[in-house]
């Protein structure tokens, strides 16, 4: 029982031990930049490892299509244990049987052994040679899609990193609205006990400060809803606290630079390359179904070797052994019309991803307009709220002047405290905004993949 219980003692100590660990390392705060949670994105996030699985299949695909084009060596060995032993029939009246009943005599003896090396290799084939092709460009499709998937998760940290910074102002511009709400009450309700301000004052200010405390409550969860958000994204853990480096701030992108990229950059679109390549392949599918009209030519070579024998010494064993080289010609005379429906199918096939692409085209081009125009409409809302918040601070300044030299009303205050509240948020959304439409911008023309090659 000592044992047991100093055995005991000691897990529980291990054990305590690495629950405090992991509790101090969920403590300490990772600090994250852009470039920072975009790079762990790109390592760690789920739908890359995938993206990177496809492509790792599709270079063995590769080496699969190869292998049609090898020799095939094959080995066959098997034995048999003959219960009864296979018999040979006589006919009758022959010179090995003068009676007029057919006869059976026994053949072969009870072990029967045979084992065979067998070697073929396709001379000519239009279908293999096809299928190699065809692996290639599948392999580099596989790799467009691992661009794109990347292009998606990086569109996908940057508009999660945004939204923290966006919450993040929220929080502060709530925080400073309940400041003001708190100490225009304590100012209030001093004014109130010294007879200088009504009980109607007093009580609107009581009421002003109890609302702005379930507006700061509520962007705090989002705040705290939008990093677990980005932790999802860059595969951190959720008990991990986090802490976003990044400047929420409006920079313009210049327009020569996005007249420049919209034209043109929508057909470097991972997407567009990939359908393009799909393309390509369906063209080659018909080349395959074209080849059945085509014969197939391959060579072959088979040595082997027999034995039979009703008892195990095989050092006994009389051992037949047999060679045969030759060429197999394989060539279909009809088949009921197959292959002409089949190359139809495929020419159908390639068709449909033309139009896809050429949807797909004219889909990036409207995107490229619309962030565009997003960026735009977000750019003037700044510099009009940009405006209108500077008035709401002077507002704000002389409405509190006014109410403590006993000119203003309450009314008066709460309202300009509203604007200055309103003003901020509506900037800080605006500027958002235009972060947005920047990043889905960058998405459509390729910039992402633009950026992350620099990174690297």
């Amino acid at each position: 029982m000592k044992r047991l219980l100093i055995l005991f003692l000691a897990v529980l100590q291990i054990t305590t031990a690495q629950t405090v660990d992991q509790k101090m390392k969920s403590s300490e705060i990772l600090e994250l930049t852009l470039d920072a949670a975009i790079d762990k994105a790109l390592k760690n996030n789920w739908d890359i490892k995938y993206s990177e699985k496809e492509m790792q299949k599709a270079e063995e695909q590769i080496n699969e299509a190869y292998a049609s084009a090898f020799p095939r060596i094959d080995f066959a060995g098997r034995y048999t244990r003959n219960i009864k032993l296979p018999v040979l029939f006589i006919g009758p009246n022959t010179a090995f049987n003068n009676t007029d009943q057919t006869q059976t005599f026994e053949i072969g003896a009870k072990n029967n052994f045979d084992a065979s090396v067998s070697i073929s290799q396709v001379i000519y084939s239009q279908k293999v040679n096809t299928a190699i092709q065809i692996a290639d460009e599948y392999a580099e499709m596989s790799k467009e899609g691992n661009a794109y998937a990347k292009q998606d998760i990086i569109l996908a940290v940057k508009k999660a990193f945004y939204t923290v910074l966006l919450m993040e102002q929220l929080v502060e511009v709530t925080g400073k609205n309940y400041e003001v709400a708190k100490a225009n009450y304590e100012n209030v309700s001093a004014m109130f006990k010294q007879g200088v301000a009504s009980e109607y004052d007093n009580l609107r200010a009581e009421v002003q400060l109890a609302n702005t405390t379930p507006a700061l409550t509520q962007t705090k969860n989002n705040l705290a809803m939008a990093k677990n958000l980005i932790k999802n994204i860059t595969a951190i853990d959720v008990n991990q606290e986090i802490s976003l480096k990044g400047k929420f701030s409006y920079e313009e992108l210049p327009q020569s630079t996005i007249d420049e990229m919209s034209i043109t950059a929508v057909y470097n679109h991972p997407a567009v390359k990939q359908l393009a390549i799909q393309a390509s392949l369906l063209d080659k599918n018909v080349t395959i179904e074209k080849s059945e009209y085509y014969p197939v030519l391959s060579a072959f070579g088979q040595y082997a070797f027999q034995s039979q024998d009703n008892t195990f010494q095989f050092k006994n064993y009389n051992w037949a052994k047999t060679f045969m080289v030759g060429v197999n010609l394989q060539y279909t005379l009809f088949d009921g019309f197959r292959r002409g429906a089949r190359i139809e199918q495929a020419i159908i096939d390639k068709e449909k991803v033309e139009i896809t692409k050429n949807k797909l085209i004219d889909g990036l081009k409207i995107q490229v307009l619309q962030a565009k125009l997003n960026m735009e409409e977000a750019k003037k809302r700044i510099k009009a709220q940009e405006k209108n918040l500077e008035q709401a601070e002077k507002t704000l300044k002389i409405a509190q002047s006014r109410f403590k030299n006993g000119v203003g009303t309450q009314l008066e205050l709460i309202d300009s405290q509203a604007a200055l509240a309103f003003a901020n948020t509506n900037y800080a959304q605006a500027v958002y905004d235009y972060l947005i439409a920047k990043a889905e911008w960058e998405n459509v023309v390729s910039l992402n993949i633009v950026n992350e090659s620099k990174q690297n």
